[in-house]
């Protein structure tokens, strides 16, 4: 039980956290969020807008009421005497307008009248009261009291001198005396109530926008997404194979950048498919060719009787011959897949790239001879570099041995050796057929011929130049072709002096 408590809260979490890695999830839930603290925003400040509205409204209403009363009281002189009826209604009537409550207090901070009855003779000693009666109207205070639900008002009765017929203005006496102040308290339960009644109207049309905004976001996160599903399908699409077309999906630009990479992918993928299956079928052709060539020489054999021995001989001979040609194919196939491996098969080390090179066209000047074909290094400088001798060896080699090839009878091959502080350069020129333009960006695939019928005869593979760019790469080198047709081919192999390895911490150096 306890098993599958666990499994169950496992398959929980996880759809909680698939469903927060979801960008349609997260696109409701800012669509939806935004809109919500919007609404709770626009709420709040339109009732805090109002409450404060109101309140000033109503301060600014009961203090104009209260400076006539205040003129009132001192014109009847309230202060010493109460017992004015008409001041007294008039008090009466402003608190029960109000429903309030009001205190005339005089400037002995006494309270000479209270309209609820209870304070009346009492003192009061309030910061407010005090600033009144020293400020004047300067000293005019409101408080809000929120939690008790009522406005304070501080009011002073100001008497205000007049100058009799013969009187002179004494500039040090002032003007307005301050006899006294008027402490009101007015109620704001009409101003809650309407607070309230806003609020609940408030809250019924947020709850209406809420779902409003649940539906919209809703609908914006599936259309937002829909281009990205219809990338999804049709991806699928490929992968089940039902077509090999490019995806269109353009509606925003960053779909149509991911369209743009994936059909850039496809498209590359589709030039390896086809380079794999030309590679697969040149390879099954190449190695067909000779091991058929012997089944029907041997079958010619053992359809004979009696065959002369000279005969026998030819045909041991075009086998032998056959067979040689299927071992070149297997040990070129092989020399390949091995410069595919990492370049840390690489066997560095210090070698003289002029002795070498003397040593590679040694081995190939007699079959240079046969044609008449003469074979010449120049190098004006001893270059010496770190390199894998064999695999660079091997370039030269092919290099050079294309060039005798595929040249003219009594032409030429030049191998130019030179070097700089950071490479060394090999070219390898010849008087040869040349190759096409349209073939010279091809020439480094796998069994590509320039000339097949040609190739046959003198028994190329279609591998060397592939073999011999792999080894140029693996040095961080180049390798690259200029040719002129009917005049002639240059390669020319730049590799670094010093090799570096991918692990930083092992790099070589070798002065020149």
């Amino acid at each position: 039980m306890d098993s599958k408590n666990k499994l169950s809260d496992l398959f929980h979490n996880y759809k909680i956290s698939n469903l927060f890695r979801s960008l349609r999830a997260r696109i409701f839930i800012i669509v939806f969020l935004t809109g919500l603290i919007s609404c709770l925003v626009m709420h709040y400040a339109i009732i805090e807008n109002y409450e404060k509205r109101a309140v000033d409204v109503k301060t600014s209403e009961v203090q104009t009421q209260l400076r006539i009363l205040a003129n009132h009281l001192i014109t009847a002189g309230y202060l010493q005497d109460t017992s004015s009826e008409v001041i007294g209604s008039e008090l009466n009537m402003l608190a029960n307008l109000y429903d309030g409550r009001v205190l005339i207090i005089n400037d002995n901070l006494q309270v000479v009248k209270d309209t609820y009855g209870i304070s009346e003779g009492k003192t009061i000693i309030s910061e407010e009261v005090v600033r009144c009666l020293k400020k004047g109207n300067d000293g005019i205070t409101s408080v809000y009291d929120t939690a008790d639900g009522y406005i304070e008002i501080t009011t002073p009765i100001i008497e205000t001198k007049s100058l009799e017929e013969g009187d002179v203005l004494d500039e040090s006496e002032p003007k307005e005396i301050v006899r006294g102040v008027m402490l009101t308290s007015v109620s704001t339960e009409n101003i809650t109530t309407t607070l309230a009644i806003l609020s609940q109207k408030a809250t019924r049309v947020e709850l209406i926008v809420i779902l409003i905004e649940l539906g919209f976001a809703l609908i914006a996160a599936n259309g937002l997404l829909k281009p990205f599903d219809r990338i999804t399908s049709a991806i699928n699409d490929i992968k089940a194979g039902y077509t090999d077309q490019p995806i269109s999906v353009s509606d925003y630009l960053e779909t149509e950048h991911i369209v743009n990479a994936f059909n850039q992918l496809l498209e590359r993928m589709k030039v390896l498919d086809d380079s794999r299956q030309e590679f697969v079928s040149n390879v099954s052709h190449e190695l067909k060719t000779p091991i058929t060539s012997v089944k029907v020489l041997a079958d010619t054999l053992l359809a004979q009787e009696e065959v002369p021995n000279e005969t026998y001989r030819d045909f041991m001979q075009d086998i032998s011959g056959e067979i040689d040609r299927e071992d070149k194919i297997i040990n070129d196939l092989l020399a390949l897949v091995k410069m595919d491996k990492k370049a840390s098969s690489l066997n560095i080390t210090s070698v003289d790239i002029n002795a070498m090179t003397e040593i590679i066209l040694k081995r190939l000047r007699p079959i240079a001879r046969k044609r008449n074909i003469e074979l010449t290094l120049v190098s004006s400088r001893q270059v010496t570099a770190e390199i894998d001798e064999v695999k660079i060896s091997l370039v030269i080699m092919n290099l050079v041995e294309n060039a005798i090839k595929y040249n003219k009878d009594n032409g030429w091959v030049k191998v130019i050796l030179d070097a700089d502080h950071q490479f060394f350069t090999v070219d390898v020129m010849d008087s040869g057929i040349g190759i096409p333009e349209d073939s010279i960006d091809h020439i480094y695939e796998r069994f590509y011929r320039v000339d097949k019928s040609r190739s046959r005869e003198i028994g190329g593979t279609g591998l060397g130049l592939a073999i011999a760019r792999s080894a140029v790469l693996m040095h961080r080198g180049s390798l690259k072709a200029s040719s002129v047709p009917g005049e002639g081919t240059t390669f020319t192999v730049k590799i670094p002096l010093t090799y570096v390895s991918t692990d930083n911490s092992q790099i070589k150096t070798k002065k020149l």
